[in-house]
């Protein structure tokens, strides 16, 4: 009788079969897709066949290694995607990584730097504009802004390299200055007093000049210059009475004596980290302090990180100088083949003849006894010397011959081809080894007194082993030092002690090669030609002609063995040759590294020249109606367009000839068309890490966002971002205008400052 605990069992067993065979199915199945091409179908089959057999070793190894094979194909096509600006293609192959990976790192990354990536364009795309309308200053911090994010970008290095090239020649200490020091002057002055040329030049240009206290008041200066910009007047007097000059705003000027105590008080110091991708950071550090004479530089090893701090004439020199260092080192695939051709010949043929015959005297000898009434026989043989008396006995049993006579018919033939094809890539003027073959244990035994037997173990290569060194050169062409050794084993040999070596045959090659990328060059002859020949034969009978062959046995033995190499360079990456921007530059002087050249330029206008004569000439009174620069100005960078849905930055940035303390405005903006994400603080009210009060809320029920920042102590100056908007597009499409308005901008003395306003922008949200 079956009973209920049998049927249960059953059943079980039969649920179990058929959920192996429904997974085996889907394993299957899951292999053919892949094989056909449509892996993620088949990575599908594969999953649901785990599921139904999770304890399977075969399925979950193959699942696993096909998923990780997958994701990583993905990841480099999207990868290139990205590299190429076809984002939509790289943001859809990482999110397909999503499918299998849910939490895979670098997909993550490549979204975040997707994003990146397109509001460093469109930063980009703003600073092509601002180019466009003549503001070169502010195009080029846009641009090395966003070199400092990402310092391998084409748009921004392109930029960079035309603008530097662009102001090559112009002083880096003019930036700042009015528009008044590039006008015309015309100054006729012999041995005049060098404070009143100063005020006479101050009375016809609105120039303010301030002078340090230790400038001598019986400096006198001749100086004769025609139609010459006001700029190279006052650096012409500065470098011919041992002077210097600080621009503290737009229309005024601090003369201070050209000395290391003065400089100290007066010369601005920046400081800036270079972070090296390429370089050596010691060798980079050499060459700061070689060149551009910097003493305070600091360096990270680990992290490639260089930072130095200096004038910021003498940054930027020894930025163009990091430049054209920190390159990538050229690297080469070389492709080897090595062929070793094996070939050998044997011939034995002929019939061997006994060759010796051994003549034995037997003698034996018969004794009996009696034991107890047992007769007890024994017998003795003996071999004896050979003498002439044995001869005469000789019988048929007492002479042997060997060997047997044997007949040899042998002939073998062997062609044997041994293929090495090793691909390896190596940086520049590194050595690379290849080492194909086996490593023999050689033992040694080492006796030593009072102690005992030792035995050590030691490694001998044998097989192929070739050593590369490859220079690439800057015309295409790869310089390689070859090393070939190809190495066997002839015999083995131990010693008397038991210790263990071997007979190694050898065949060595060294060359020095130059190839262009992709020729290939063959070095062979490495041949090794033994040919062998022996014979035996019946004496006088195995030299007859013809018959002799009857009577004798020829063995001939040939074997040729040649090694043959190919090798084939092909250069992955070169140097490129710098533009001569890059690799020519002013470098100073060598009291003022990295300051501009002491040249005189063509004034900007073609108007008169204001002519100035002699210590007590008339200054022409300056136009009632000049424009009135303000103090600090603000502007605006955002992008020219946007999807809907889409968040964007919104950069709010001032440049200030004063210091500033305070700073507070109104950005309007249309809330049918965009809404406020959120609003964070920049870095330009925090300079010298200045504590900070930050308020930036959108007004409810209003039109605009309210910002205002208060510096607790100092105030701040020059040019940097003040708050960064982050604005996002609603569904309704149109074009959406952004303005400025309510700028309140305090000094740090408590003066309200004059502010000009950037114009509107507009920004198309796209259906």
């Amino acid at each position: 009788m079956i009973t209920f605990k049998k049927i249960s069992m059953g059943l079980i067993v039969l649920a179990l079969l058929t959920a192996c065979t429904a997974g085996r199915q889907s394993f299957d199945d899951g292999q053919r897709l892949i094989q056909e091409g449509k892996i993620e179908e088949g990575l599908l089959e594969l999953e649901r066949a785990l599921k139904e057999n999770a304890r399977s070793v075969e399925y979950k190894t193959f699942y696993l290694r096909q998923k990780e094979l997958y994701i990583a194909h993905l990841l480099a096509k999207a990868d290139h995607a990205r590299a190429t600006k076809q984002y939509a293609e790289a943001e859809g192959g990482y999110r397909r990584v999503f499918k299998f990976d849910p939490n895979n790192r670098q997909a993550n990354n490549g979204l975040e730097g997707i994003r990146n990536d397109r509001r460093r364009d469109e930063v980009m795309a703003n600073a092509e504009k601002v180019l466009k309308e003549g503001k070169t200053e502010e195009a080029q911090a846009i641009a090395r802004s966003v070199l400092a994010e990402d310092p391998q970008h084409e748009a921004a290095l392109k930029m960079n390299r035309t603008l530097e090239e662009t102001a090559a020649t112009k002083k880096l200490a003019s930036n700042g200055l009015s528009a008044a020091f590039k006008k015309p002057i015309t100054l006729e002055f012999r041995d005049a007093n060098l404070k009143a040329i100063f005020e006479v030049i101050s009375r016809a240009t609105q120039i303010n000049f301030i002078f340090d206290r230790d400038v001598r008041p019986d400096l006198k200066s001749t100086i004769f210059v025609k139609h010459t910009t006001i700029e190279d007047v006052i650096n012409l007097l500065m470098v011919t009475n041992q002077l210097d000059k600080r621009v503290l705003n737009e229309n005024t000027i601090l003369i201070y004596p050209n000395t290391p105590a003065k400089n100290k008080d007066y010369q601005e110091l920046i400081v800036r980290a270079f972070y090296l991708a390429n370089a050596d950071v010691k060798q980079t550090l050499n060459m700061i302090k070689t060149l551009v004479k910097t003493r305070d530089v600091f360096i990270d090893e680990k992290l490639g990180l260089l930072v130095m701090k200096d004038t910021p004439e003498a940054i930027r020199l020894a930025e163009k100088l990091i430049v054209a260092q920190d390159r990538a080192e050229p690297e080469v695939m070389l492709e080897v083949e090595v062929l070793e051709v094996k070939r050998s010949r044997l011939l034995d043929l002929g019939i061997q003849f006994p060759n010796t015959f051994t003549a034995l005297n037997i003698a034996t000898q018969n004794t009996s006894s009696t034991t107890g009434g047992v007769i007890v026989n024994t017998s003795a043989q003996t071999q004896n010397v050979v003498t002439i008396q044995t001869l005469k006995n000789l019988t048929g049993g007492s002479i042997a011959i060997s060997p047997n006579l044997q007949l040899n018919l042998k002939k073998e033939d062997g062609d044997v081809q041994t293929l090495a094809n090793p691909r390896i890539r190596v940086k520049n003027k590194e050595k690379a080894k290849i080492h194909i073959g086996e490593k023999v244990p050689v033992i040694t035994t080492t006796s030593t007194a009072n102690v005992g037997v030792a035995e050590s173990v030691s490694y001998l290569d044998v097989g192929l082993k070739l050593d590369v060194e490859p220079q690439v050169y800057l015309d295409g062409d790869v310089g390689i030092k070859v090393g070939l050794e190809v190495s066997s084993i002839v015999r083995e040999i131990r010693g008397q002690t038991g210790s263990l070596t071997y007979q190694v045959g050898t065949r060595n090659a060294a060359t020095v090669l130059r190839l262009k990328d992709g020729e290939t060059q063959i070095l062979a002859g490495l041949i090794s030609d033994e040919d062998r020949q022996s014979a035996s034969k019946i004496p006088g009978l195995g030299d007859l002609p013809l018959i002799g062959r009857l009577f004798s046995t020829q063995r001939d033995e040939t074997t040729k063995t040649e090694i043959v190499l190919l090798i084939t360079p092909r250069i992955v990456r070169n140097l490129t040759r710098l533009d001569a921007a890059q690799s020519e530059f002013s470098s100073g002087t060598e009291g003022a590294i990295g300051s501009a050249s002491l040249s005189l330029r063509p004034p900007a206008s073609s108007g008169p020249a204001v002519t100035l004569q002699g210590q007590g000439a008339p200054a022409p009174r300056p136009s009632a109606q000049q424009p009135v620069v303000a103090p600090l100005t603000l502007s605006m960078t955002t992008v020219p367009s946007i999807g809907k849905g889409q968040e964007f930055n919104l950069v709010v940035q001032a440049t200030s000839s004063g210091e500033v303390k305070s700073l507070g405005f109104d950005l309007v903006y249309d809330p049918a068309l965009m809404e406020v994400v959120r609003v964070t603080e920049a870095a330009f009210l925090k300079q010298g890490n200045a504590t900070t009060e930050f308020i930036g809320n959108p007004v409810e029920g209003a039109d605009r966002l309210t910002v205002n920042i208060n510096r607790t102590t100092g105030g701040a100056r020059g040019t940097g971002a003040v708050a960064v908007v982050v604005l996002r597009a609603l569904t309704e499409p149109g074009a959406a205008q952004v303005s400025i308005e309510n700028a309140k901008v305090v000094d740090a003395t408590g003066k309200p400052l004059d502010v000009n306003l950037p114009t509107p922008t507009s920004i198309n949200i796209a259906p």
